[in-house]
């Protein structure tokens, strides 16, 4: 019984995530979309981006926010974040930003 709830919930997730896409598709698949909106999907990465990496490198593992200096993640992600503005290189990020966390971790 728990893997058909499993399996219902997985289907209903996927309807769900179709239909929200459809739905753009369909409104404005022969209109012009509204300048207001097409400024505001212009935030959408950023935003799923920052939902997505934000609670790794902020929250310590019981959960509570930890800004603390000892938190190799952030000051990891701190230093990726300013390569990233000075050379635009990913490449160079994720260089900076794993050989920073390694040597942070090290270093405790």
């Amino acid at each position: 019984m728990e893997a058909l709830k499993l399996w219902a919930v997985i289907a209903a997730a996927g309807v769900v995530t179709y239909g929200s896409r459809l739905c753009f598709v369909a409104l404005f698949a022969r209109r012009q979309m509204p300048w207001v909106i097409q400024q505001a999907l212009r935030f959408v990465p950023a935003a799923v981006l920052a939902a997505l990496v934000a609670p790794g490198l902020l929250l310590s593992p019981s959960g509570a926010l930890d800004l603390s200096l000892g938190n190799a993640r952030m000051i990891a992600a701190a230093a990726a974040g300013a390569v990233a503005f000075r050379t635009r290189s990913t490449t160079a990020t994720v260089v900076c930003g794993m050989a920073t966390l390694w040597l942070v971790q090290a270093l405790r």
